[in-house]
C-alpha cells in the first residue's frame, strides 16, 4: 500500500511538473536560447494544436472502433470503411440540401443501420471466432472500397461547413513581441478548435453512457458475463446491437467532422482504421479515458513528428505503441473490463 502512494505521488509529481512547463511554453514569450532550440514559437503552438485537433479527431473515429473492437471483442476490420462511407454520404446529403449538419445526422444514422445489419448477418453467427472475424471484415471493406471508388470515383472532395465555424479565432497566446512592444497574438481555425471540443463532448457523453446508464451496465455486464445477462431476462443480442449501431454510427459521425478538416478521398478508410487500431492498442481495450489518451498521444505524436523529423515522424506512433505493449500489454487503461 504505501509503494503504492509513493508510486502514485511520483507520478502526480511528474505531471504536474510536465504541464507546468508546458503552460510556461504555451504563454510566456521565448528567449532567444529557446527559439535557437525549438524553432518559433508559432510554429510550437500550432503543432500542438494540431495534435490536440487530430487526436480529437482520432478519437471520435476510434471510439466508435473501441465499442466493437475493445468492449465487445468483435474484429471488424471494415471500420475504417464506415468512416468513409459516413463521409461521402454525408458530404451528397449537405451538397444536395445545404445543410451541413443535415449531412451530420444523415451519416450517423446511416452507417449505424448498416453497422447494426453487420452484426445481425456477419457477428452474430461468428461469434469467438475472431479470425473468421477478421478475414471477413477485410473481404467487406474491400468490397465497400470497391463500390465506393466505383460511385465517387478517386476525386478528393471537400465539404462546405456552416459559415460561423469559418475563419480563425486569435489565441490568447503571444507568438512574438514586435520591435514598437506590440503583442502578436496566434490565431488558429475555429473549425479546427470545434473538432477538440466535439471530442470530448462525444467522450463525456460516452463514459456517462457506459457508466452511469442502465444500457450501459447491460452492456458491461453482457461483455464479462453473457449467460448469467440473459438469463436474467435480457435481450443480450439487442443489446449488442445497439452498441455495435451506435459504434457504427460514430464512425460515420466523424466521417463528416474529418472529411470537413482534411478532405474525403481513397485510402482514407486504411488510414483511419490503422489509427483506431493503434490508439485502441495504446489506450487499453473496453476503456473510453484509454482512447481518449491514446489519441491524443498518438496525434500529438504524428503531428510533432512531421515537423521537427519529418523523416523519421511515421516512427514515432509505432514506438510509442512497440513501448507500451512492452511495459504495459494491456494498454494504458486497459484491463477494468476485459473478459478473463
Amino acid at each position: 500500500m504505501r509503494r503504492f502512494i509513493e508510486q502514485h505521488t511520483f507520478w502526480s509529481i511528474v505531471i504536474l511538473l510536465f504541464a507546468v512547463i508546458l503552460l510556461w511554453l504555451i504563454f510566456a514569450v521565448w528567449p532567444q536560447w529557446l527559439i535557437e532550440i525549438l524553432g518559433r514559437k508559432k510554429t510550437f503552438v500550432n503543432t500542438l494544436l494540431n495534435g490536440l485537433t487530430l487526436g480529437g479527431l482520432y478519437f471520435l473515429v476510434a471510439s466508435g472502433f473501441t465499442l466493437i473492437f475493445g468492449l465487445m471483442r468483435n474484429v471488424n476490420l471494415a471500420h475504417g470503411s464506415m468512416y468513409l462511407l459516413g463521409a461521402y454520404i454525408g458530404y451528397e446529403v449537405a451538397d444536395t440540401t445545404g445543410s451541413w449538419f443535415l449531412g451530420l445526422a444523415i451519416a450517423f444514422v446511416v452507417v449505424a443501420l448498416s453497422g447494426m445489419l453487420m452484426q445481425t448477418l456477419v457477428f452474430r453467427r461468428m461469434e469467438g471466432d475472431d479470425i473468421r472475424q477478421t478475414l471477413v471484415t477485410i473481404a467487406i471493406s474491400i468490397i465497400v472500397a470497391d463500390l465506393m471508388l466505383a460511385i465517387w470515383t478517386g476525386a478528393t472532395y471537400q465539404f462546405t461547413p456552416p459559415d460561423w465555424l469559418f475563419g480563425a479565432a486569435q489565441l490568447p497566446v503571444v507568438s512574438t513581441i514586435r520591435s514598437s512592444g506590440d503583442a502578436v497574438y496566434i490565431k488558429y481555425p475555429i473549425y479546427r478548435l470545434a473538432v477538440f471540443f466535439v471530442a470530448v463532448a462525444v467522450g463525456a457523453a460516452l463514459w456517462l453512457f457506459l457508466n452511469r446508464t442502465k444500457v450501459g451496465m447491460m452492456i458491461r455486464a453482457g461483455v464479462n458475463d453473457r449467460d448469467m445477462l440473459s438469463a436474467s431476462g435480457v435481450n443480450v443480442q439487442l443489446v449488442f446491437v445497439l452498441v455495435f449501431g451506435i459504434g457504427a454510427g460514430l464512425a460515420g459521425f466523424a466521417g463528416v467532422v474529418g472529411g470537413t478538416a482534411l478532405s474525403i478521398s481513397p485510402g482514407e478508410d486504411v488510414r483511419y482504421l490503422l489509427a483506431s487500431l493503434i490508439v485502441v492498442i495504446v489506450g487499453g481495450l473496453g476503456s473510453v479515458p484509454g482512447a481518449a489518451i491514446g489519441a491524443l498521444l498518438i496525434g500529438l505524436a504524428e503531428q510533432f513528428g512531421l515537423a521537427y523529423f519529418p523523416t523519421y515522424g511515421v516512427v514515432v506512433t509505432f514506438l510509442i505503441m512497440v513501448i507500451v505493449l512492452a511495459v504495459r500489454p494491456q494498454g494504458l487503461m486497459g484491463g477494468s473490463w476485459s473478459r478473463q
